[in-house]
């Protein structure tokens, strides 16, 4: 079992940055791969980025790819999520989700945070 928390959201204007941190419990933080994803009203819970267990390979949405950065630190359980030059069209519920493989879907994440609210403005 798994427990997820999620912070660092918040209401930034168009071109700023957040950095969002998402907590783990356990001893197996390392067993996981880690992922963000995001849920805007009305939409679907969508793929921003994922982390392989030990850190080594990343992948990212194209709509976030070169201002989005995951990182993992598996010695204080933690998954973070550095988001530079953001735009209105990123904003939404943010949350984080462990899996035990590497993935970017949705069905792939067997853990899954409560979200933290980020509101980019124009």
């Amino acid at each position: 079992q798994v427990q997820l928390v999620e912070s660092g959201g918040g209401a930034v204007q168009a071109g700023g940055s957040l950095r969002l941190s998402c907590a783990a419990s356990g001893r197996t933080f390392m067993s996981y791969g880690m992922g963000w994803f995001r849920q805007a009203p009305g939409k679907e819970r969508e793929f921003v980025a994922a982390i392989s267990r030990i850190g080594g390979s990343t992948y990212y949405a194209n709509s976030v790819k070169g201002r989005f950065t995951i990182s993992k630190d598996n010695a204080k359980n933690t998954v973070y999520l550095q988001m530079n030059s953001l735009k209105p069209e990123d904003t939404g519920v943010y949350y984080c989700a462990a899996a035990l493989r590497f993935g970017i879907r949705t069905a792939e994440y067997d853990y899954w945070g409560q979200g933290t609210q980020v509101t980019v403005s124009s």
